[in-house]
């Protein structure tokens, strides 16, 4: 069995989703589709909470209006018959009904998942009718049914395989599976979701727990590039990567990939593929154990970051003060992306604010604090290249004009990470892209 997930741009129209009716249709495998929302459908739902949240009953009577106009002119031009568009209708009747109700709701953050689940909800449902349309033999089975998390809001793989199990086995005929991205339930039995990106969770946990034979990502770019094609104009598609290169290109910043993607395919050791849906003959990536060759794969970047600098001439060398700065991190939840210390300070990098008052507050006990706001990580992978001195040296002469402020090397033998502010970036991969790949 195969898993294959198309996101919010693969199905976003209809003839978009007509080719992905040919997409997976195309050789006998027993297959699992998961599908995204229909694009910007998601970043809609996101608008509508937050207009409730304020209380804005006109604001959001017009936004659901609006969505909900999209919807039925989306219906008019995947369906043909009369038939297939009236149990259309009623699906989008159902949903917007909804979403209608929820104005004279207090939001509360059950209520917001819910509103979050209504894309994925329907995007599934209409690809359902096109394919009873095409005569394509399929069955619908909802993620609610079987995507789980635990009481740590975390991935519950264990129910997961349990679950879906049980459902596959009630439609012993079936050979082709549609599913929702994104949505799940949590511990409490709510519904829940897996954050932004999540519908590439979604297909990798699906992935790992059915042992499928490879885990397909389709998208709209052919694979992943050496760097980002949106500000590098020369940039090439990666043949392969292993799973720890793609977790770190993944993590800093390489938007193709969700990060959490990586983990439960590597566990079960499912190859992961990134594909193109304009362009399904192209090779794209695939991501497995073995990375291939040794060097330089590509380059990623992440934005948002904010520096930390922790000093304290008393307390540095002393024993526990490393402990110290770590438990006030993970009090509040809050990763640390990059790490340096030096014999007067320590540096840190996080990529959320959210508890960034609170964590410099208790710091503030015990050391003196400067905060950066508005830099980037740029993060340099490929394998072995930490254990090659000649990349090093290229890298550097390659970027001797940017000032970079922190360099995070042999952490990883796989990733190099240069802090720098972000004003820096664009300038950092084009000049990154000319001294390492000759591009």
């Amino acid at each position: 069995m195969k898993i294959m997930k198309f996101g919010g741009t693969s199905v976003g129209k209809p003839e978009r989703m007509h080719q992905v009716s040919q997409l997976i249709t195309k050789d006998a495998e027993p297959t699992i589709v998961v599908l995204s929302a229909l694009s910007g459908t998601t970043n809609a739902l996101v608008g509508l909470s937050d207009l409730l949240g304020k209380s804005d009953k006109s604001g959001a009577t017009q936004h659901i209006e609006t969505l909900e106009k999209h919807y039925r002119t989306f219906i008019l031009d995947l369906l043909k018959s009369d038939t297939l568009r009236a149990k259309a209708n009623s699906i989008i009747d159902e949903h917007f009904e909804f979403l209608k109700i929820t104005q004279r709701i207090s939001l509360s953050d059950a209520l917001n998942r819910d509103i979050l689940a209504q894309g994925e909800l329907m995007s599934t449902k209409l690809f359902s009718l096109y394919l009873e349309q095409e005569n394509i033999d399929h069955a619908l089975i909802p993620a609610l049914e079987f995507m789980r998390l635990d009481a740590n809001e975390e991935p519950d793989l264990g129910a997961i395989k349990e679950k879906i199990a049980t459902v596959l086995a009630a439609h012993p005929t079936k050979k082709l599976f549609i599913t929702q991205g994104y949505i799940c339930r949590n511990a409490k039995g709510e519904v829940d979701n897996l954050k932004r990106g999540g519908s590439d969770y979604t297909a990798s946990l699906i992935a790992a727990a059915v042992n499928a034979s490879v885990c397909e990502i389709w998208t709209d770019i052919d694979g992943m590039h050496n760097n980002d094609p949106r500000v590098v104009d020369k940039t090439m598609a990666i043949e392969q990567l292993s799973f720890d290169e793609a977790a770190e290109l993944a993590y800093f910043g390489a938007k193709i990939l969700h990060p959490t993607c990586i983990w439960p395919a590597q566990q079960e050791n499912v190859p992961v593929k990134l594909l193109n849906t304009m362009q399904p003959s192209a090779a794209g990536t695939v991501i497995k154990k073995e990375a291939g060759t040794v060097g330089v794969k590509a380059v990623a970047a992440k934005d948002g970051i904010i520096a930390v600098k922790i000093k304290s001439s008393r307390m540095l060398l002393a024993y526990g003060f490393l402990r110290k700065i770590f438990e006030v991190f993970e009090k509040y939840k809050t990763p640390i992306d990059m790490i340096t210390t030096s014999e007067v300070a320590v540096s840190v990098t996080i990529d959320n604010d959210e508890h960034l008052t609170e964590i410099i507050n208790e710091l503030s006990n015990f050391a003196s604090i400067e905060v950066e706001k508005d830099q980037t990580i740029v993060s340099i992978v490929g394998n072995e290249i930490a254990k090659t001195d000649s990349i090093l040296k290229k890298l550097f002469e390659a970027i001797n004009e940017v000032p970079v402020t922190m360099v995070s090397y042999g952490g990883s033998p796989h990733n190099i990470s240069l802090l720098l502010p972000s004003a820096y970036k664009t300038k950092t991969l084009q000049l990154v892209n000319k001294g390492l790949f000759n591009l």
